[in-house]
C-alpha cells in the first residue's frame, strides 16, 4: 500500500504543474492566475473539497503532446458555505483546448450540478476545440453541443450558472459563458468572439485587434455581451464568491444526519488489513470500521448471504445503507450432512436475494446507499444455473438500478464483469464513483482474461495449420496478460472517466459525507419503482 499511495502521490503533483513549469511562468506573465489559484481563491479556506475526473486523460493523446487531467480542473468544493462545482480551464495544457476528454469532464461536471441542482462555475480560459481530433468532439450526441443544450437545461431547472471569462473564449466555446445566468470578463486578458482577428480578417477583410473585437470593455459597454469587467483575476473572483452569498436556500431532500462520531479505527487501518495478494481473503467489516461512525453499522441479513454484506451505518453523522464484497471465504447454508463453503467475493444467488432486498428497504426509507466493490462476479456452473443465478442477478441489477435514492460506488479491489454491473458500476448513475490504487476494472482477471485469448489464439493459428510450441505458447500468453494488465489499471480507468479518480482510502468518509450533502440540495420527488422482477 505505501507504494501504491507514493505512486498516487507523485501522479497528482505532477498533475498540479499542468502543462509544465515553463508553461505556468508564461500564463503568470500575462497577470493571470494558474487554474488550481483560481479555484483556491474561490473555495472557502479551512473547508473540504473533492477534485472529479482526477487524471482522465493519463497517458491518452501521447501523439499530440499528451492532455493532463484533460485540460480541465473540476471541483466540488465550498463557496459561502454553499456546496458548488467549479470548472477551471487550464491555459497551460494547449492553451486550453478541448480535446475528447475535455468534452467528457465538462460534462461530467453538468451532470453532478444537475443532478444535485448545485450551483456551476465556469472560469473560461481555453482556445475552444482541438481541432485535429474534431471528429471526436463536434457533432455526436455526448460531443461539444451537448455542453450548451446543458447550459439551457441547467438554467431552465434553476440552477445558478456564473461564467468568469478569464482567457481565451473563442468560437463555439462563446456560447458557454453567454448561456450563463452571469457573465464577468477580466480586463486585458478575457476577450471572447465568434471568430478572432485573423479570421475576420481572412473571412470578411476587416482589419481589427482583438481587445477592440470582442475585449471586455467591447462587451461590457458596448455589447452588453458580459455583465461587468473587473481589473484582475482576484477581483472578478470577489464578485463570483459575493454572488454566491446572496443565493437562497431550496427545500431538502431531508437525509438522516446526526452529530458525527469517528471510526473505531484509523484510517490507517485499512491499508493493514488490505492483503497485498488479491486473491487472499479478508474481512471487509474490518475496511468498514475504519469508515463509518463507531458503533453505528448493523448488519442486515448477517448471517445469509454472507458473500454480500449489506448493513445500515451512519459515515460523518449521515445515514446510508452499505452494499459490499465479503472476500472472506464464508460457511454457507448447510446441504444435507455437509456444510457447502462459498468464495470470497463472488455473489451467490443468496447474496443477491438479500441485496435486492435491502435496496429496496433502502429507497422506502430514504437512506443514500453506498457500495464497495471486490468483485470476480457471479457463480456460474451448473448448480449455480440450476438454482437460478441469473434471475437472481437480474432482480438486484432490477432493483439498484431503479434505485431513486443517491449512490455512491468505490473500487476497493476487483471489479470484473457482470459483478461491476450488479455492485453500481459508472453504468448505473452513482453520483460519485472512485476507486482506491488497489484497484483493477475489467471483463475478468489478467490470468483468466490471458488464458481465453490463447486458446482462441491457438484454435485460429491451428486451423491454418500452425502448430505453437511451448515457448510460443508463454510468449504469446505473456504478450496477452502484459497487454491487459495495463488495461486493468485503476489509472487506466480514471483517463477515460469511467470512474471519478483514484484517491487515498483515507478520503473515502470524506467523499461520502460531501457526495450526501450534495445530493441533500436536490429532493427525491421520484416514486421508487422496482420494475419487472422475477421471482
Amino acid at each position: 500500500m505505501d507504494k501504491l499511495l507514493t505512486l498516487l502521490k507523485e501522479k497528482t503533483e505532477k498533475l498540479q504543474l499542468g502543462g509544465g513549469i515553463y508553461k505556468i511562468q508564461k500564463h503568470r506573465e500575462k497577470g493571470k492566475l494558474t487554474a488550481w489559484e483560481r479555484i483556491i481563491y474561490l473555495l472557502d479556506e479551512n473547508k473540504p473539497y473533492t477534485e472529479i475526473g482526477i487524471f482522465a486523460g493519463d497517458g491518452m493523446y501521447k501523439e499530440d503532446g499528451g492532455c493532463p487531467n484533460g485540460g480541465v480542473i473540476v471541483i466540488l468544493g465550498y463557496i459561502k458555505n454553499k456546496l458548488c462545482v467549479i470548472v477551471s480551464n487550464d491555459a497551460t495544457v494547449k492553451a486550453g483546448a478541448w480535446f475528447p476528454i475535455s468534452c467528457k469532464k465538462n460534462l461530467r461536471a453538468q451532470e453532478i450540478a444537475m443532478e444535485n441542482r448545485l450551483p456551476i462555475i465556469y472560469l473560461v480560459d481555453s482556445a475552444g476545440v482541438y481541432l485535429p481530433m474534431q471528429d471526436e468532439i463536434f457533432p455526436d450526441k455526448e460531443h461539444f453541443g451537448r455542453i450548451f443544450r446543458n447550459n439551457a437545461k441547467i438554467s431552465a431547472m434553476g440552477i445558478p450558472q456564473i461564467s468568469a471569462i478569464m482567457g481565451s473564449c473563442v468560437a463555439g466555446g462563446a456560447y458557454l459563458p453567454i448561456m450563463s445566468d452571469y457573465a464577468m470578463i477580466v480586463e486585458g486578458t478575457g476577450s471572447v468572439f465568434l471568430a478572432g482577428s485573423y479570421l475576420v480578417r481572412s473571412s470578411i477583410g476587416e482589419i481589427i485587434d482583438n481587445e477592440t473585437l470582442g475585449g471586455a470593455s467591447t462587451h461590457s459597454e458596448i455589447s452588453g455581451v458580459t455583465d461587468n469587467k473587473y481589473p484582475n483575476d482576484e477581483s472578478c473572483l470577489d464578485a463570483i464568491r459575493h454572488i454566491i452569498d446572496k443565493f437562497g436556500n431550496n427545500p431538502y431532500a431531508g437525509f438522516s444526519r446526526i452529530e458525527p462520531k469517528a471510526p473505531a479505527f484509523p484510517f490507517q487501518h485499512i491499508y493493514q488489513q488490505l492483503p497485498e495478494d488479491r486473491l487472499k481473503p479478508y474481512n471487509m467489516i474490518d475496511i468498514l470500521d475504519a469508515i463509518v461512525d463507531k458503533d453505528s453499522l448493523e448488519e442486515y441479513k448477517k448471517d445469509y448471504g454472507k458473500t454480500i454484506i449489506c448493513a445500515l451505518a451512519r459515515v460523518d453523522g449521515w445515514a446510508v445503507g452499505i452494499v459490499a464484497n465479503q472476500r472472506e471465504i464464508v460457511k454457507a447454508k448447510k446441504t444435507g450432512n455437509a456444510t457447502e463453503m462459498q468464495m470470497g467475493g463472488v455473489i451467490y444467488s443468496d447474496s443477491a436475494n438479500k441485496a435486492a432486498r435491502f435496496i429496496m428497504n433502502c429507497n422506502q426509507q430514504k437512506i443514500p446507499l453506498v457500495f464497495f466493490q471486490d468483485v470476480t462476479g457471479f457463480m456460474v456452473g451448473s448448480r449455480s444455473e440450476h438454482n437460478g443465478i441469473i434471475k437472481d442477478g437480474a432482480k438486484m441489477v432490477n432493483a439498484m438500478a431503479n434505485s431513486v435514492v443517491p449512490k455512491f460506488t468505490f473500487i476497493v479491489g476487483n471489479s470484473y464483469g457482470a459483478g461491476n454491473y450488479a455492485m453500481c458500476g459508472k453504468a448505473f448513475d452513482p453520483r460519485l464513483i472512485y476507486a482506491w490504487p488497489t484497484a483493477q476494472m475489467a471483463v475478468m482477471s489478467g490470468a483468466s482474461a490471458g488464458k481465453t485469448l490463447l486458446q482462441i489464439q491457438e484454435a485460429t493459428l491451428k486451423s491454418k495449420g500452425v502448430e505453437l510450441t511451448e515457448q510460443d505458447k508463454n510468449k504469446l500468453l505473456n504478450d496477452i496478460e502484459t497487454k491487459y494488465n495495463e488495461q486493468l489499471s485503476p489509472y487506466y480507468a480514471a483517463a477515460r472517466l469511467w470512474v471519478d479518480g483514484v484517491i487515498d482510502p483515507k478520503d473515502t468518509r470524506k467523499i461520502i459525507s460531501m457526495g450526501i450533502e450534495a445530493a441533500n440540495y436536490n429532493p427525491v420527488a421520484e416514486r421508487y419503482n422496482v420494475g419487472v422482477i422475477q421471482t
